[in-house]
């Protein structure tokens, strides 16, 4: 796997520190929440962990010896969790109240919903979420070692489009796509 390549701002210290000025700050927050995004989605990070990450390289500029606090990372996942222009989440969190594991929206469920579709080509098709996810063929597909969960709830958005059915009981589901 390539290195990760961080943004310009990465290495500007006030990046670190919460701004005080509207305006500012959610700018700020726009440029966290695309690195996260961008972070995920070259480590295939679909959970975000908040203690397993807070000093990794993600939060922790070790260069500028500047790093997010825990209470700096849930704000700006909370913000992660609004709405944004496009009327879409980039987060959720996965724990409720606790606020320490987060699903990451590097694409949304219903966006990996589209890419399964156009990717799989698979018509009539019966397949294991298993082989979905770890199968051989799709070794080289983005979702290649997905969260199951995440990849179930892609796949149920197909199914409420009418383009798949899933069956069978929890560890042991198939689709069939149409």
């Amino acid at each position: 796997m390539t290195t990760f390549s961080f943004p310009p701002t990465y290495n500007f210290p006030p990046f670190f520190t919460p701004q005080p000025n509207r305006t500012t700050r959610e700018a700020q927050l726009s440029k966290w929440s695309s690195l996260i995004q961008s972070w995920c989605r070259h480590h295939r990070i679909y959970r975000l962990s908040l203690i397993e990450t807070i000093d990794s390289p993600l939060f922790h500029n070790a260069t500028l010896r500047k790093r997010l606090s825990l209470s700096d990372v849930r704000d700006v996942v909370d913000w992660m969790a609004t709405v944004d222009d496009d009327g879409a989440k980039r987060a959720e969190w996965i724990d409720g109240a606790n606020k320490s594991v987060a699903w990451v929206w590097w694409r949304r469920p219903e966006e990996w919903a589209d890419v399964l579709i156009e990717a799989t080509g698979q018509k009539n098709v019966v397949l294991t979420v298993y082989e979905l996810l770890e199968g051989e063929a799709t070794m080289s597909q983005e979702w290649h070692g997905m969260d199951p969960e995440l990849m179930l709830r892609s796949l149920n958005t197909l199914v409420k489009r009418g383009k798949a059915q899933v069956f069978g009981s929890e560890g042991q589901e198939g689709v069939k796509f149409f």
